[in-house]
């Protein structure tokens, strides 16, 4: 039966929820649950790390269990929702499992939203709490949080955490987020009165926000079945033990970050969680060294980022601890990924995968030609996949397609977004992911792109990706992005977007000869050019090719 906690949020059938549990995919427990059988189990043993900041898994309990406390006694209650806007740090952490301790829902967001956005997604997700640092690289968002709170009267509760992390006294309206984690009293006697706490595990226990960039993010409910099957397969996919030390550079509130197998996979093994605040190489290496971090989690841009870095600078960093680099978030160019091993001397993981479920790994002991040129396939045995066309047809083995999905993770819905699902899901379950795929020889997926990054020139179908991956065999670009703009003459022509390394040049002579010299179709070639400062980035830090093609499609109706 519904509940508040769930309100809005499509669920699965009974019969299908009754499967999974009877599978074990679902195993019947929240995350508060576990966070204590975990204390419990491991003591002492590191869960987390924040620069100076160490907390043991018994922290990591009696923390959560005296903010839950403070949190009720704010008047949140089971079904509440909150905005969280934080950066990776500890409160992260303890603010999660707080939440799921007494059934209170957060919103996850990202660092570079703004008054539009999280109004929005306050307003739209019925939040009535938020959660911010007081500032984060120069940027006040404490006076963000009073700004949200005015436009939406129901967000009452504003919590703050300093930039020091310290506990401090906030702003008037606004309680300290540090200091509510402190634990006063006894705290078994606590434990005991949360442990009746009504929470259920078919309760959502986080809301993600859709990765898109056509229009404001949709709410994506997790519940504490489904996520927590998440995290824990992912971490048996990938090979997390007791010894994994993990670290988070790109924003825990992120999916990949939380639960691919993130953070939540690695305390669901035993293994630590090391934060560092961004993903600058500076930030990042010395975290590396320090914590012997063991595996990293990285979008395509950021690995780029740091291979020129490391490249630039040869055995000035020890990275030798770091056994896996998984790369996702966005399609790794082959020429990239074959870059990976020698530069960091680990091995690659791709992973492919959404906020609304499915999750696809190349698993440790695919061959290297696999690992390079596949986005990995679908980690649970209760997975199903189907391959498309426009109309909804299966395409031949190997062909590009559209990819639909569904499964005892992938979401039967969005949140409260009745005409959206209509068009998202069909009737039986299925989620349209609007990506198109081809099925490797191995099994794996290859993602081509989005639909709309496929480029339709005189009727040839082009693929983004694939013109991405040649570009990157020319010495001069760091980064590159290939959109369609209008063509009179072909509908849609090719245009390579190409930051350059400083000191080198690039014209479309260039560009043809290393098209020619590799055999590519000259249907394939760029027909236009364009060389930036820097591409454009969506809050998740994927390429915002939507900007891209605004810009130079006007650039085109111009002249």
């Amino acid at each position: 039966m519904e509940n508040r906690v769930s309100a809005g949020t499509p669920t699965w059938p009974d019969r299908l929820a009754a499967e999974y549990t009877a599978a074990g995919y679902w195993r019947g427990k929240t995350f508060g649950t576990l966070m204590w059988e975990w204390a419990d189990d491991r003591g002492d043993d590191t869960a987390v790390v924040d620069g100076a900041v160490t907390l043991s898994y018994s922290d990591l309990a009696v923390q959560a269990d005296a903010l839950a406390e403070k949190l009720l006694g704010t008047g949140l209650a089971r079904g509440d929702k909150i905005v969280v806007q934080l950066p990776n740090c500890w409160q992260f952490v303890v603010l999660f499992f707080a939440c799921a301790r007494i059934g209170v829902v957060p919103i996850m967001t990202l660092m570079p939203h703004r008054d539009h956005e999280l109004v929005h997604i306050a307003r739209h997700g019925g939040a009535t709490a938020l959660a911010t640092p007081s500032t984060w690289r120069g940027y006040e968002h404490e006076q963000l949080a009073h700004r949200v709170g005015e436009a939406v009267p129901a967000v009452r509760t504003l919590l703050v955490v300093r930039e020091d992390g310290a506990p401090g006294t906030p702003s008037d309206g606004c309680l300290d987020l540090t200091a509510m984690c402190i634990p006063a009293g006894d705290a078994d006697e606590r434990r005991k009165k949360l442990d009746e706490s009504a929470v259920s595990s078919r309760d959502v226990v986080t809301f993600l926000l859709s990765g898109g960039t056509t229009g404001l993010p949709k709410l994506i409910g997790r519940t504490h079945d489904d996520y927590e099957y998440n995290a824990r397969r992912s971490a048996e996919v990938c090979g997390f033990t007791a010894k994994t030390v993990y670290l988070a550079t790109m924003s825990a509130s992120h999916n990949f970050s939380l639960a691919c197998p993130g953070l939540l996979g690695t305390f669901a093994v035993g293994g630590t969680a090391v934060l560092v605040p961004t993903p600058s190489p500076r930030n990042a290496f010395a975290a590396i060294e320090r914590e012997r971090v063991t595996v990293t989690a990285l979008a395509p841009s950021v690995a780029k980022h740091w291979m020129d870095t490391l490249a630039a600078d040869p055995g000035r960093f020890d990275l030798s601890s770091l056994e896996t680099l998984q790369i996702g978030s966005a399609r790794l160019a082959t020429e990239l990924a074959k870059r990976v091993q020698p530069i960091f001397g680990c091995r690659l993981q791709q992973v492919y995968g959404m906020a609304e479920g499915l999750l696809c790994y190349t698993r440790l002991d695919d061959p290297d030609e696999v690992v390079d040129a596949t986005q990995g396939r679908p980690m649970s045995p209760a997975d199903e996949i189907r391959v498309v066309d426009s109309n909804g047809n299966p395409v031949p083995q190997g062909e590009m397609g559209l990819l639909e999905t569904r499964g005892p993770y992938t979401i039967r819905g969005y949140y409260d977004a009745r005409e959206v699902n209509a068009q998202s899901f069909t009737p039986d379950g299925w989620f349209r992911t609007g990506d198109i795929v081809r099925v490797h020889e191995s099994g794996n997926l290859v993602v081509e792109g989005r639909s709309r990054d496929i480029i339709n020139r005189a009727g040839e179908k082009i693929s983004a990706e694939e013109v991405e991956n040649h570009l990157y065999l020319l010495a001069a670009v760091q980064h590159a992005a290939v959109i369609a703009v209008p063509d009179e003459r072909t509908g849609e022509r090719i245009c390579a977007c190409v930051v350059l390394h400083p000191g080198t040049g690039l014209d479309l002579s260039d560009v043809r000869a290393i098209f020619a010299e590799i055999g590519v179709a000259q249907y394939k070639v760029p027909a236009q050019l364009e060389i930036l400062d820097a591409l454009p980035l969506t809050p998740a830090r994927k390429i915002d090719k939507k900007t891209l093609r605004e810009r130079f499609s006007e650039k085109v109706k111009a002249g």
